[in-house]
């Protein structure tokens, strides 16, 4: 990577407020002059987002575990080596909502699906990119799923709370195995609070030549 790139991921459970945070980092980046680049999985480029359609369809399609492992997977490897790759090649900063921690955490913890089988995959759609910090905004299933309630509900949120309690756990697992990266955060704090604590963290991480201190 160039000097001034970072790639950021964020991860967490149905209505954690994912979406919110990741635009207000990215102003917050934007004010200092920082070119960020804002993309979120599955989707990105107009062959991820027409499998992305395929889970946010209101009627979607029977699909198996491994149908879903491969799916996310390939709109997964067409956005790191067209978006992620040459952005932070080009010295920016990356921003992307779920990951490939979405995938162990849903497929994997949530789908009981093999854990090695699912990081192979993984793997074979990254090239082994993997993202320099991981926020985890941590919420209790139940809460997310009572935020959706008034929404149209897709593949996953329609699934039962014992799976979003598998996938609680897997992301909490996750990050306990790699501590250095994941940073997990309390999700039902004011938006703004979190969203600072996100920026004291994305400073630290931020390269000097930025300029980005003292915010």
């Amino acid at each position: 990577m160039e000097i001034g790139s970072l790639f950021i991921t964020f991860e967490g459970t149905e209505g954690s407020g994912k979406s919110t945070q990741v635009k207000l980092l990215r102003r917050k980046l934007a004010r200092r002059g920082v070119a960020a680049v804002l993309t979120a999985e599955p989707g990105g480029t107009p062959l991820s987002n027409r499998i992305r359609s395929l889970f946010k369809a209101q009627h979607p399609p029977p699909m198996v575990p491994l149908a879903e492992l491969l799916l996310f997977n390939a709109a997964r490897a067409q956005l790191v080596e067209t978006v992620i790759k040459p952005s932070l090649a080009a010295g920016k900063v990356v921003i992307c909502d779920r990951y490939t921690g979405s995938t162990l955490a849903y497929q994997g913890f949530g789908r009981c699906m093999d854990l090695d089988l699912v990081e192979t995959a993984n793997r074979l759609a990254t090239g082994g990119l993997q993202p320099d910090l991981v926020f985890l905004l941590d919420l209790p299933p139940g809460v997310g799923l009572q935020r959706k309630s008034d929404q149209r509900l897709d593949r996953f949120e329609r699934e039962a709370l014992e799976f979003h309690e598998r996938v609680r756990e897997g992301y909490l697992t996750l990050s306990r195995r790699d501590p250095q990266r994941w940073v997990i955060l309390e999700a039902e704090q004011d938006p703004v609070a979190l969203s600072q604590s996100i920026w004291d963290r994305v400073q630290e991480a931020l390269p000097v030549e930025v300029g980005c201190k003292g915010y």
